[in-house]
């Protein structure tokens, strides 16, 4: 069987080193916020539903979606990101469902659902036999986050406000990565053992 794992972690957690592990050894990685780009880019599945429920100024010459304009009317209406997330997220669904099953037919031993909201969002949890959670303390995510992106240190922390506490993330994870003051080496070992365990 397939084992169907959910990832996710806050900003500057190092989500994105575990989930290039993960595919190092052997697992399928399905980037649900990159499934979403491709469906809002130019041609994209959910592009014809935006235009006609928001208009032809927040799609650019191209054809793809204007992200900042769009933003722009997510804050300034609440119903509409509520209206934008039902165009959205159904196709997301299809997509990565369509892709999880390619994967499970052609014999992956592990397909990796990396999920930003997945603590928020109360669909995903059905489709995944796991939930793995990378952590680490709010200060080394603000640390990381400011050296990486150069935001300062208010900014990354209306970030992380914006996210789902760490408590939150917790309480869904069926396994936890704590990745503070590892070295890569280490968390290698310890992602390298967590499939072990997982997969048993």
């Amino acid at each position: 069987m397939t084992l169907r794992l959910g990832l996710t972690g806050g900003i500057g957690s190092g989500k994105s080193t575990v989930a290039q592990m993960l595919v190092a050894g052997g697992a399928t990685l399905i980037d649900a916020d990159a499934v979403s780009r491709g469906l809002t880019a130019a041609g994209g599945l959910a592009m014809p539903a935006i235009a006609a429920a928001f208009g032809a100024d927040v799609v650019r010459p191209d054809g793809a979606l204007d992200r900042d304009r769009m933003r722009a009317q997510v804050f300034a209406d609440a119903s509409a990101r509520a209206r934008l997330e039902a165009i959205v997220h159904p196709l997301v669904q299809q997509e990565t469902t369509r892709a999880a099953n390619a994967a499970q037919a052609a014999g992956a031993p592990i397909v990796v659902f990396d999920i930003p909201l997945l603590t928020e969002s109360g669909h995903w949890r059905t489709r995944l036999h796991r939930v793995l959670v990378v952590d680490c303390s709010a200060e080394t995510q603000i640390a990381r986050v400011m050296a990486r992106n150069g935001l300062p240190r208010a900014q990354v922390e209306a970030i992380i406000a914006a996210q789902a506490s760490r408590l939150h993330r917790l309480a869904i994870a069926d396994a936890v990565v704590f990745n503070d003051g590892l070295t890569l080496e280490a968390l290698t070992a310890t992602v390298a053992t967590l499939v072990k365990r997982l997969t048993l």
